[in-house]
Formats: C-alpha cells, structure tokens, sequence
C-alpha cells in the first residue's frame, strides 16, 4: 500500500502559488495521507486537511494592506510583521474560520517544519490538535529571521523551518511516504544565493551560533536538496510542480491583485499535471 505525501516549501507570498495548485487537487479529489509544510507551506497546507478549498487566497487579499493583519506598524509595535495574534489566531478564528473539527477528525497527516534556535536543526511537529497549539506551531514554522520574534513551544525557541529544512521530501520519504507530490515556489533552474544581511544576523542572533551557522550555509543546504529533488523526479520517486518562471514578488507589502495573479499561477501549473497527478497516485 503507497503513502502518498506532499511536501510544501516556503517562500513567503510566493507560498499563494502553492495554494493555488492544492485548491486545484482538492477539486479534484487527489488523495494524500499525509502532508509536511514549511513557513508558507505549513500557513496554507492545513486547508488540504480540512478541504477549504479558496481560503488561503481569501483571506489573504481581504487582509491585504490591513494594519492590524502585518505591516511595520506591527513590527515596531510588536517585533512581528506579521502580528501573532490578529493573524495567527483572530483571523482563524473569528474572521475566516479554520475547520478545527474536520482537521482533528482527518485522519492525514500534518507536519511542520521549524528551526531548533539552539541547535540549528529542524524540528518536525506533528499537529495533530487544531486549535491553538497548531496556529503557534505553524506560526513558529513561519517566522522569519528579523521580522518576527522566536516563538517560544514546550520550552524551546523556534524560527522559520526554512533556515534547517527548505524542502524536507527526505523526511517525509523516511517517515514511509512512498510516493510524494513536491510544491516548489521557484522555477527550475533557480539557484539559491548566501543568505543577505548574515552580518546583521549574526549580531542579532549572537547568543544562538548554531543558528547563525545554519543561516550562513542555508543556500548550500537548499541547492542541494533541489538536486535531490531532481534525482527523485528523474527516477519517478516524486512529481515536482513548480513555475514555470520566476514569480517576481518580495516578502512585503503585496497587493490582493498580486496575489491572485501567483494564485492563478499555481492552479494553471495543477491544471496542466493533472492527468499525471491521478495516473501517480493510483497506481
């Protein structure tokens, strides 16, 4: 019997790109028994769980430019950009609801990815509560170096999944995922360069140098996944689907009709695998 998995990078707003291709796969019924998200992919990839096909595009462009939703206002006020607790719990809860019951009720599989401050290495979370410990996880999975504060979960300190594990398709294949579906936010091609601003981080993060070093050799850690990535594909392990080209867009201050433009992005590039999506996860 295959486990089917489907493995979510980051990438910021580029992640929209992600969630435009899953929308198109739950439309469609793709199975999947489990699913491992990073920062980004982490924020969007519980939709899958629950089937709320559009939310994750939704909400975004209702908030988009909302000063209580992210905005330096909220860092200076708050030390995070994207504010923790209009974003990551009044947004879920009051304004565009998550389907708590469902999630808990699915019997797939939900993991994110987070980076062990201390330690430099990945932390792979289990969520299988979606209440308010699945929002901090995901929050943890998702913040950024700079942007946003370490969030502090069972008495470690956590950041962006992305600094120890970009795109964690190894994991999933250890933890038994046979046949895995892999969202990148990058076209092929793309080579990751040296982390900016190192200089600044390491005086930041001075306390963490385990840390520091995990950011100085992330570019290393991330080309090399993509040519594992690569061999998986070539050898019929994974399907990859990724732009077509690079999706222009920085971490800031993107407009609703940006975003929907990446959104459409992602279910055009879905829409043209399908037929080979169902064929792979059939047989």
């Amino acid at each position: 019997m295959h486990k089917i998995g489907l493995v979510l990078e980051g990438g910021a707003m580029r992640g929209l790109f992600s969630a435009g291709v899953m929308d198109v796969m739950m439309e469609q019924g793709i199975p999947i028994d489990g699913i491992v998200g990073v920062s980004a992919g982490a924020c969007f990839g519980c939709n899958y769980v629950t089937g709320q096909i559009g939310r994750a595009i939704r909400y975004n462009k209702q908030f988009a430019g909302d000063k209580r939703y992210c905005g330096f206002g909220s860092l200076l006020r708050t030390g995070n950009y994207y504010n923790a607790e209009f974003t990551y719990h009044i947004v879920p809860t009051q304004y565009d609801v998550f389907d708590t019951p469902t999630f808990e009720a699915s019997p797939m599989e939900y993991h994110v990815v987070c980076t062990d401050v201390a330690t430099g290495k990945a932390h792979y979370q289990l969520c299988q509560e979606g209440s308010h410990t699945l929002f901090e996880w995901i929050r943890a999975s998702a913040s950024m170096p700079l942007v946003a504060k370490m969030v502090e979960m069972n008495g470690k300190k956590y950041l962006d999944g992305g600094i120890s594990d970009s795109i964690p398709l190894k994991f999933f294949q250890d933890k038994g995922y046979d046949k895995n579906i892999v969202i990148l936010t990058q076209p092929e091609g793309y080579l990751k360069k040296p982390m900016p601003l190192l200089s600044v981080m390491k005086r930041k993060y001075r306390k963490f140098p385990e840390l520091v070093k995990a950011m100085a050799q992330r570019h290393e850690m991330y080309n090399a996944q993509l040519e594992y990535v690569k061999a998986e594909e070539r050898a019929g392990r994974c399907i990859v689907i990724r732009p077509h080209q690079s999706i222009e867009v920085g971490h800031f201050g993107i407009s609703a009709e940006a975003m929907q433009h990446i959104y459409d992005q992602g279910r055009e590039a879905a829409t043209k695998v399908l037929d080979k999506l169902k064929a792979y996860c059939q047989n």
